[in-house]
């Protein structure tokens, strides 16, 4: 585990301390940020789903920035599935940068310039890992 890492996931610790559940705060921001984004979530998406679907997500962040294990893997899944249903890539990608945000948010003056860097350094490379994935062409 790299420096970088270790700061990823501390930041979900102090935040995890601090919040119960990232989950509504996370889905507010996005739509209140993404508006756009809202009318993308079927109207039975309660909050168990969109938790779930949370979870995955960060578990892939952690491996992505980690040990590489295969969960980050999800990512490409993901955004291959987010094609189909016709979410743009660039609002896909905001979603890390909305769970991101909300940390930061959580975390006040403890979001520390080393943990900002490890952020930025994650959330570029997921950027980068969303535009290289391939569309699928019609055959």
């Amino acid at each position: 585990m790299t420096a970088s890492t270790n700061l990823i996931q501390h930041s979900f610790e102090l935040a995890a301390g601090r919040c119960e559940d990232l989950t509504p705060l996370v889905y507010r921001r996005l739509f209140r940020e993404h508006p756009e984004a809202e009318p993308t979530f079927r109207r039975e998406a309660n909050d168990l789903v969109k938790g779930s679907m949370l979870a995955l997500t960060i578990d892939a962040m952690l491996d992505l920035a980690g040990d590489r294990t295969g969960n980050f893997r999800m990512i490409h899944c993901e955004v291959q599935s987010h094609d189909a249903y016709g979410t743009s890539r660039e609002l896909f990608g905001k979603f890390f940068g909305v769970i991101a945000d909300t940390i930061r948010d959580l975390l006040g003056t403890d979001w520390s310039p080393e943990i900002d860097d490890a952020w930025r350094k994650l959330l570029g490379e997921i950027d980068n890992f969303v535009v290289q994935s391939e569309v699928p062409t019609e055959g």
